[in-house]
């Protein structure tokens, strides 16, 4: 029993451990690169890039949103606004409205942020390698502005196999 306990102990740390962005590191990602104006999405369509100022980021995103977007933290489990959301509608990423997630590949994933199998286009957000807390993970952000979403990981349902794990100040919900 108690090695039942201990096992299923170690596995709650390690998925609450593998949904934390928080790194400590206090910079803003740059992302996307200033010479990029803009990016084809999967639709042909021609997507401008977000160019701001930290100063300018600060002023119009509250502080927490600041902290997960600008700075790559995260907010605690089971504490944002979306992670129980079950109204149909779409995510979209709350520094620059580009829409990122359907409520439609929004799954419980038990981890305590909103999750998701897939972006609604691939091109809407950018995945890069994060070695941070020890191990590798890949973080997902926003292509039109660069800001921190979650990271993504293979432990996911069908059709795809992944998980968006996503900090809900990083998200607007639009609903249908």
């Amino acid at each position: 029993m108690q090695r039942i306990f201990l096992a299923s102990l170690l596995m709650t740390c390690f998925t609450m451990n593998a949904c934390l962005q928080s790194n400590g590191k206090v910079q803003n990602p740059q992302h996307v690169t200033p010479a990029e104006t803009s990016f084809m999405d999967g639709n042909g369509n021609t997507i401008d890039i977000v160019h701001k100022t930290d100063a300018q980021w600060k002023s119009e995103l509250d502080d927490m949103t600041y902290h997960v977007m600008r700075e790559e933290g995260t907010e605690r489990p089971y504490t944002g606004k979306y992670n129980d959301n079950k109204k149909e509608g779409i995510y979209t990423c709350d520094a620059c409205k580009l829409p990122l997630f359907s409520s439609a590949a929004k799954f419980e994933s038990g981890t305590g942020w909103p999750s998701f199998y897939q972006p609604i286009d691939q091109t809407h957000v950018i995945e890069e390698s994060d070695r941070t807390l020890g191990m590798t993970r890949v973080e997902v952000l926003c292509h039109r502005c660069g800001g921190h979403l979650g990271h993504v990981f293979d432990d996911g349902p069908k059709p795809t196999g992944l998980r968006y794990c996503m900090n809900s100040v990083s998200l607007e919900f639009i609903p249908k």
